[in-house]
């Protein structure tokens, strides 16, 4: 039977306190956004930089993505009701799919612009502003960025991932378009610029390929990380009483992280015994992910021996406790 390795479980919060800190998060994203597309928006109608115009376009779509971001961390933290009894986490999944979709619109239009500059060149003007903004840019994206890598490792809210992953495409847009306005200027060659424009567009699709990935992840119910399902399944079997766990499943909506398991207990004790052994188990898990929704469902120890598939007869494995006290 496998192993539950054991290790140091990472800080995790309650939906609660993960809807507080995304709910903050999201306001700064959203200044941000609106700050950096009007400044470059500016800068551009002086410069008629390429790169200025796609680094400000890949702001407005900052901008309009941190919106539905904000909307969708308040709505996934939201309880349960008779319509949805599961609650409402995967508005963050459907607002990481937007996020794509505004990408993959803006690095074709971007694309467009930039390859028609380089078949018809213009000259780039007002380079000291176009930098100083990109700079500026610069800075305030480092600052957002942190602070999402920081809310993201305490609540793994993929509508944030999929936020900061825009704003991580602008920083490179912001590097590509200071480059490209340099380079223009020292060579006297605008299709530098045109050519940075470029290269912003096809970085905002790999970007918006991996929004993509995670956001497909939630909505398809992907089991969590191996580290945390052994550190669940660790929990699980840390009573010697409990003969061992099968059929474990989990899944992530929003802020919650959703499990399911079967855990085998001596056949002969009473169904009050058994409740409490459950009850101890669920005590144990919910102190370490105070974020899950846990449904634990009792089975007689020996009861089956076909423990390494579940009813859909996909093998999932049985966990055993090497600590457990087995009946005579």
């Amino acid at each position: 039977m496998p192993e539950v390795a054991a290790s140091a479980p990472p800080t995790r919060l309650s939906p609660a306190e993960a809807g507080r800190l995304t709910a903050r998060i999201t306001w700064m994203s959203v200044l941000v956004g609106l700050t950096l597309m009007i400044g470059k928006l500016a800068v551009w109608y002086l410069s008629g930089s390429v790169a200025l115009l796609a680094s400000a376009a890949d702001s407005g779509l900052d901008f309009v993505a941190a919106l539905g971001t904000f909307w969708a961390v308040r709505l996934a933290v939201l309880p349960a009701d008779a319509e949805h009894r599961f609650g409402h986490g995967k508005a963050e999944a459907f607002a990481s799919l937007l996020q794509a979709a505004l990408v993959f619109a803006s690095a074709a239009l971007i694309g467009r612009e930039a390859i028609n500059h380089l078949l018809h060149p213009r000259p780039v003007t007002a380079e000291g502003s176009a930098i100083l903004v990109m700079l500026v840019s610069v800075a305030l994206t480092i600052v957002l960025i942190r602070a999402q890598a920081w809310v993201i490792e305490r609540t793994r809210s993929v509508a944030i991932a999929g936020d900061r992953a825009h704003y991580v495409a602008d920083l490179a847009s912001n590097a590509a378009a200071i480059a490209g306005i340099v380079l223009a200027r020292l060579t006297g060659d605008p299709r530098w610029d045109a050519f940075a424009g470029l290269l912003v567009a096809l970085w905002l699709i790999r970007g918006a390929v991996e929004v993509l990935r995670q956001a497909a992840n939630e909505l398809m119910d992907r089991e969590v990380d191996e580290h945390e399902r052994q550190e669940l399944l660790r929990l699980a079997i840390d009573d010697e009483q409990v003969m061992g766990v099968h059929q474990f499943r989990s899944r992530r909506s929003g802020p919650v992280l959703h499990v399911q398991m079967h855990m085998e207990l001596e056949p002969s004790q009473s169904l009050l015994s058994a409740h409490e052994i459950i009850e101890r188990a669920e005590e144990r898990i919910t102190r370490a992910f105070p974020n899950i929704d846990l449904v634990i469902h009792a089975d007689p120890f020996g009861l089956s021996e076909d423990h390494d598939r579940d009813f859909d007869g996909l093998p999932v494995g049985r966990v055993a406790n090497p600590r457990a006290r087995l009946p005579r």
